[in-house]
């Protein structure tokens, strides 16, 4: 690794000088994270510099606009504007890559993905709860999501609020705890995914992975982690799992690291595929909750001072 490179675990002069960089620029509210935007589809300049900035320092910010109509072209072109261009056409998008996360059997989540595969076997379209993760987990290293935007048309009648945090600061609370959890984290068998199967056979083939990667051209930090107790497989070493429960002790408490907020009509995540999760919801009936959300295996463009 490079001398000048945070990550690597043997140097403390590099990471001491980016941790104290990153924790000066934390922000302090979710209000901190809110840029006001006219137009999500075509940005200023300010407003364009404004996201990258904050990007840049907590790997995502909040847009808040008044687009509440129905354009899964929102949170591509706004996407786009910030350098995500490659779109992850997972199976559970719509075939322009933009998946409306709602409800199944409500608005277009009723689309069937497969005969045998609808979407509302799958949480994130159900009113459930959903616990910390970031998207993607599942997916080879070659498709890592590094970049996602998360724009809201319907907020729920009651609920859905979302909770965000920046994966640096998790990687900051784990290595001032302990560096040898880092490093059991980096590692290239820390988290396995099985397999998932159908009446077919093998639809998704197991991924196994480390939590903790350092993108090459980027030298930036990418997690992959789910708090899923189910279908994931954790090294079986004492250190690995002792990280395990660090992290979960960690997410479940009050670190200020953690900003809580429910999106609102033309609101939107936009981020570098933070760690979030999402609270159990009531709709409305004639007004269902939709989001769309749009993955891409592009980080947010890198803001220059």
């Amino acid at each position: 690794m490079s001398k000048n490179n945070p990550f690597d675990i043997n140097n403390q002069i590099a990471y001491a000088k980016w941790r104290d960089t990153k924790l000066e620029r934390q922000p302090q509210s979710p209000a901190d994270l809110i840029v006001d935007v006219k137009d999500p589809r075509n940005l200023s300049a300010d407003e364009k510099i404004s996201l990258l900035k904050l990007c840049g320092d907590t790997n995502m910010a909040i847009y808040r606009s008044p687009m509440t109509s129905e354009d899964k072209n929102i949170p591509r072109l706004l996407a786009s504007q910030l350098g995500m261009k490659q779109l992850d056409c997972n199976w559970l998008a719509d075939e322009d890559g933009i998946s409306p996360i709602a409800v199944a059997n409500t608005v277009e989540s009723t689309t069937l993905i497969s005969e045998k595969a609808p979407r509302r076997v799958m949480i994130p379209y159900t009113n459930l709860p959903i616990k910390w993760h970031t998207d993607g987990y599942y997916q080879p290293t070659a498709r890592n999501i590094n970049g996602m935007v998360l724009h809201c048309v319907r907020p729920a009648l009651s609920g859905g609020e979302t909770a965000v945090i920046d994966h640096d600061m998790v990687y900051i609370a784990l290595r001032e705890a302990n560096p040898n959890w880092v490093a059991a984290f980096m590692a290239n068998d820390a988290m396995t995914i099985p397999a998932r199967t159908d009446d077919d056979g093998v639809a998704r083939a197991e991924q196994t992975g480390p939590v903790f990667s350092v993108a090459d051209q980027t030298r930036s930090l990418h997690m992959r982690y789910t708090a899923r107790k189910r279908s994931i497989a954790w090294k079986n070493n004492p250190v690995t799992q002792e990280a395990v429960q660090f992290l979960e002790k960690f997410l479940a408490s009050d670190t200020p690291s953690i900003f809580r907020l429910k999106l609102e009509p033309g609101m939107g995540l936009v981020c570098n595929n933070v760690l979030h999760d999402r609270t159990g919801f009531t709709d409305d009936p004639d007004k269902p909750r939709l989001l769309y959300r749009a993955r891409f295996l592009d980080r947010v463009s890198k803001f220059n001072d």
